[in-house]
């Protein structure tokens, strides 16, 4: 066998492989979807690897833009995300995924089964090279500090010389190694002709770099007066610093994005023709097809009930607050959970037709939104950054003539000088200290430029199921016929309880936390979905379930307790279960939400300052009013689907409110993806914890308005910050470029002016302080 064949495939030929496979139209439901705007186009989501600023974004929106076959293209320099709306006529996937690889980046699919791989490298890269960059910025910065405190003839000439080489040493892993993503993304964007944040960076670093260097080696030349090692690795460390701490922020909002694509399981049992059933991939099914969904799973797609009957939770889809019965002829879909029992589901509708995948995709098209501060930052991305480099270049051009040197350092002054480091960091560092805050009160926060919408909320926006209310129900009150006393009746209906997971069988026995639960005892129990459950019930001994002391009782419905005047209140707006024995009815229990104990305080503080509180939920009317009028707010709307919901949001954001959610459950993700600002608590799914802005791990709804509170304190000092670092702009560039403000001052103040933003940025770290000025 000749060598070459025994070669593994290249890169090259892999990708191009995977994108052959990405043509086929079998797979392109796997990350696309019909475009309901566009008659024969498709709608793909993607994610972009190599991205780093808004001016990032535009250029893979021009670039994909310009092949033809692409209807639309939305970029989210925050997400990393993309969307592409393409004629199937006129182009396939490998066409503008090769365009955006060839602009240098890539483009993955949204659900790619390697992606989390990938990112999880890309941390790890970027941890390594933050690393070397801090350590060797530490080693460093000592060996300079005797050049800025020695007084003259402190240091002889080979002490000084002795340091200088030490510190070119220690430079070298930074610029070789930390530096290497700046570099290869400037030598991109020079060869692609177009320019990102990265350019004037590199072009900064690199000058700095040789000129330390030239001044290193020849001491008595043009360059032989100062070296800046310290002010470059300094300078690298914190741009790492920042560009590590987005990337973990990123990896997690992707990795809750990937827990929800897995939601539906991978393979289905189908039914064959000969009535056997066997294991096929889920994109494989079509409508009319025959699948088992054993307990435990979720269904695969929308369908309807031929045999079985179950319970199935779809509180992630519909906001529907309790398990629902499903029988033969009933209908269950996609992403919901079968709890009891085996069935077998006709598959009605599959892929993007079921509900689940409209709600996804509502949420996709909400994070690739733009709002207008970041349609402004993408304006002005490239200009600034063209302002940037011509500015240098004009100012080592003037000063050429007279003293090449000398117009070198003047340009390294002006990009030293104007870099956005103070600037960029005068936003970050007062979040992430009021995050560190916000974390120690039990409140994580997943996107920090929520802070800003956070501070001038106006309108609050509630879910109910999860969110006023915890997830659990409580027992409100019990009636017993005459005779029996109430405690009877609830250690009686705990004793069968304990053998069921419905949520009334659960309240009861949370009701009954006393001793005598002990005492109680059932066997031979039989559970009836959605109906109740029944067994032998006896106080006392363990052994004694034979005597004449155990009971035949039932828990559950009306009708399963053979108790027919009861069966109309069953539709009244309260849940009512029921327990009989063999003289019939015993007692009736009647259940509620368990509504959060800070809930009524949290809506009172809101309105007293001046927020609109309103209640929106999937839940019914009865039970959305009852709630409301618990909790003290006076606009509700029940029975809404994940589209009315977010269409109530943009109703209010089109009248000027600035709305923050707060909810919990799938069909809350379009409404957390498109707010202002979002809250998720922490039994959230995780695709509705990725989409929004702040997690609360606790329980307490309170802590709602401390981050409110909190979030109008970071923005003063978020303002503080940029007047600052403005102002030093202000006043260094102009002596910068007149060539009055040496290099090593440029890299001094641009240091201290990060001090400062960050100093100040430490106010908000401490709770008790914060409180106090809350």
């Amino acid at each position: 066998m000749p060598a070459a064949s025994l070669a593994f495939p290249t890169p090259d030929l892999t990708r191009q492989v995977s994108f052959h496979l990405l043509d086929d139209p079998q797979e392109w439901t796997s990350f696309s979807r019909l475009d309901a705007k566009n008659t024969g186009c498709w709608e793909s989501n993607l994610m972009i690897e190599g991205m780093h600023c808004a001016a990032c974004a535009l250029t893979i929106e021009d670039v994909l833009l310009h092949v033809p076959g692409v209807v639309r293209a939305n970029v989210s320099a925050g997400s990393h995300r993309a969307q592409v709306v393409w004629a199937a006529d006129a182009v396939l996937p490998s066409g503008w995924m090769r365009a955006i690889e060839a602009a240098g980046y890539r483009a993955v699919p949204a659900n790619d089964a390697f992606s989390r791989e990938r990112r999880l490298t890309e941390s790890r890269k970027a941890l390594w090279r933050l690393a070397v960059a801090g350590l060797c910025m530490m080693q460093v910065m000592m060996y300079a500090y005797p050049a800025y405190v020695a007084a003259p003839g402190d240091l002889t000439g080979e002490m000084e010389q002795l340091l200088r080489w030490a510190s070119w040493v220690l430079t070298l892993p930074v610029i070789l190694f930390s530096c290497g993503p700046f570099f290869s993304s400037a030598w991109r964007d020079v060869l692609n002709r177009r320019v990102s944040m990265d350019l004037p960076v590199a072009i900064g670093m690199l000058i700095t770099f040789v000129v330390s260097t030239a001044g290193t080696f020849d001491p008595q030349g043009t360059f032989g007066g100062e070296v800046y090692f310290d002010s470059l690795t300094m300078f690298v460390f914190f741009l790492l610093a920042g560009r590590w701490l987005e990337l973990r922020l990123r990896d997690r909002t992707a990795g809750a994005l990937e827990a929800l694509m897995n939601r539906l399981p991978d393979s289905i049992d189908r039914q064959c023709a000969d009535d056997t059933f066997e294991p096929v991939a889920v994109r494989r099914l079509q409508v009319g097809d025959v699948i088992r969904v054993l307990p435990g799973q979720t269904f695969p797609a929308d369908g309807v009930l031929l045999q079985g009957d179950t319970q199935v939770d779809e509180a992630l889809l519909t906001g529907e607050s309790h398990p629902v019965s499903r029988s033969a002829g009933g209908w269950v879909i996609a992403g919901s959970h079968n709890l009891s029992s085996v069935v077998q589901v006709r598959v009605e509708r599959v892929g993007a037709q079921t509900r689940f995948s409209e709600i996804v995709g509502l949420m996709e098209s909400a994070s690739t939104t733009k709002p207008p501060i970041a349609q402004l930052a993408d304006r002005i991305a490239k200009p600034f950054l063209i302002g940037v480099l011509l500015a240098a270049g004009l100012a080592c051009a003037y000063w050429w003539p007279s003293d090449p040197g000398h117009a070198l350092m003047v340009a390294v002054a002006v990009l030293v000088v104007t870099c956005p480091c103070a600037l960029s960091l005068a936003t970050p560092a007062a979040m992430l200290s009021a995050a560190g805050n916000l974390a120690k009160g039990g409140v994580l926060v997943r996107r920090l430029a929520a802070f800003e919408a956070m501070a001038s909320v106006d309108t609050v926006m509630f879910d109910k199921t999860g969110t006023l209310t915890r997830d659990a129900m409580v027992l409100a009150s019990i009636q017993v016929r005459d005779g029996v006393s109430t405690e009877y009746a609830l250690d009686m209906a705990a004793a069968l309880a304990r053998y069921s997971l419905h949520p009334v069988s659960k309240a009861l026995v949370a009701a009954n936390n006393t001793e005598r639960v002990k005492q109680w005892h059932a066997s031979l129990v039989k559970e009836v979905a959605g109906s109740g459950v029944s067994g032998k019930v006896w106080q006392g001994d363990l052994k004694r379930e034979d005597s004449d002391s155990a009971s035949d009782v039932s828990l559950g419905s009306a009708e399963f307790c053979g108790i027919s005047a009861y069966k109309t209140e069953a539709k009244t707006e309260t849940l009512r279960s029921f327990l009989s024995d063999e003289q019939g009815w015993l007692a009736t229990f009647e259940f509620q939400e368990d509504v959060r104990s800070d809930a009524l305080d949290t809506v009172k503080a809101l309105q007293k300052n001046g927020v609109e509180v309103f209640l929106v939920s999937g839940d019914s009317v009865q039970a959305v009013s009852r709630v409301a009028a618990q909790v003290g707010i006076t606009a509700f709307q029940g029975g809404c689907t994940p589209q009315d919901k977010l269409a109530f949001l943009q109703d209010a954001q089109k009248r000027g409110k600035k709305v923050a959610v707060v909810g919990d459950g799938l069909n809350d993700g379009p409404v957390l993806a498109g707010a202002h600002v979002s809250f998720a608590f922490g039994r959230a799914v995780p695709l509705a914890q990725a989409q929004s802005d702040f997690v609360v791990l606790g329980e307490q709804l309170g802590l709602v308005i401390k981050t409110l509170g909190l979030a109008k304190q970071t923005m003063c000092v978020v303002k503080q910050n940029l007047w600052w670092a403005a102002g030093y702009n202000a006043l260094c560039v102009p002596l910068a470029v007149m060539g009055l403000l040496p290099a090593w001052l440029a890299g001094l103040g641009m240091a201290l002016s990060s001090l400062f933003v960050v100093l100040n940025a430490l106010r908000l770290a401490d709770p008790k302080k914060s409180q106090e000025t809350d």
